[in-house]
């Protein structure tokens, strides 16, 4: 077993994750995100505490955490934009001084889409793929890279934020401080914004927002339709840039605005074959991500399992963990 931790803005999530990548215990929280940083630990604490209550805890080898970002992998700690008591928080030696959590190597740390990228490559969409982008396409934009069949989190952990490469550079301004970022054209926020300002208006019995805006798409709507488009062509020019740079054979597409289906797909692989234009691009696929709301969880305990397999023995029992 491995155990995982994901934590965003909404909810910190934990899990016992086996060899295969199934999750074979879960336990969940409410994110206190407008609280302590105090109460906000104590809260990933509980979540560890439910895990550790489980029969099959015995059998953790080691510990992975998907965290929003940004995160600092090096120092452990983690600012999550939307969690706004944490900044530069020490989330591992927080985890690890958890009295349940004294064995295997030191807790791994990833940001969120990195997780993602991890757990699409190990039992998801991007199974047996060399190279890949992963994308997560919500509020915000972020993703993850896999290159030479490993995971390519970089040297802070942050390889792979695509939401802030600029697809226009006389575009509008990013909270990033960049101008015509991806996050600006193509995150569920930024479709619902330009939907809005275009005349589109909801159906009655919804709010603005992207899948309001997919479900007006469904229906013909020429302005959910071009919201749409505009946000395909965004992702498509950043994922062709990345396949002219690192040559990625798949791109995986997850989070909440990949729920349109055709409505972001059809336009977007029409739209990315003119971008990757170049004879060794012109094989790049694209994929709808396969694991949900699992992926941070799947991801953090694949991290985990690899770096266990790299510092340990496989299937070896839990080496104590040093506390001096």
């Amino acid at each position: 077993m491995y155990a995982a931790l994901d934590i965003g803005g909404t909810k910190i999530a934990g899990a016992l994750v086996d060899e295969r990548g199934a999750v074979v215990h879960r336990a969940e929280l409410p994110t206190p995100a407008r609280e302590s940083a105090r109460r906000m630990a104590r809260t990933v604490d509980a979540v560890i505490d439910a895990l550790s209550a489980t029969a099959a805890w015995s059998a953790a080898r080691a510990v992975g955490i998907a965290s929003a970002g940004p995160v600092d992998t090096v120092s452990g700690t983690v600012s999550p934009v939307n969690i706004p008591a944490w900044r530069d928080f020490p989330l591992v030696d927080s985890v690890s001084a958890h009295p349940e959590l004294s064995f295997g190597p030191e807790p791994i740390l990833l940001g969120d889409a990195v997780a993602m990228a991890a757990a699409e490559h190990w039992i998801g969409a991007a199974q047996g793929a060399d190279n890949a982008l992963c994308m997560v396409v919500s509020t915000g934009v972020g993703g993850g890279f896999v290159l030479g069949g490993r995971l390519h989190p970089g040297t802070s952990g942050n390889a792979g934020h695509i939401g802030h490469i600029s697809v226009g550079i006389d575009g509008p301004p990013c909270p990033c401080g960049a101008r015509g970022c991806v996050e600006g054209y193509a995150s569920g926020t930024a479709i619902a914004r330009y939907a809005v300002e275009t005349g589109w208006s909801p159906m009655p019995g919804m709010q603005p927002s992207a899948a309001a805006v997919a479900a007006s798409a469904r229906q013909g709507d020429e302005r959910a339709l071009a919201a749409y488009d505009r946000s395909a062509r965004a992702l498509a020019a950043a994922i062709a840039g990345c396949a002219a740079l690192l040559e990625i054979e798949v791109a995986v597409i997850g989070g909440g605005v990949a729920q349109a289906g055709d409505t972001l797909f059809g336009p977007l692989r029409r739209h990315l074959r003119s971008f990757a234009a170049l004879g060794f691009m012109r094989g790049l696929e694209v994929r709808p991500a396969a694991l949900g709301g699992d992926a941070g969880l799947i991801g953090a305990a694949a991290a985990a399992r690899r770096h266990h397999e790299e510092i340990g023995v496989p299937g070896s029992p839990a080496v104590p963990r040093s506390r001096t």
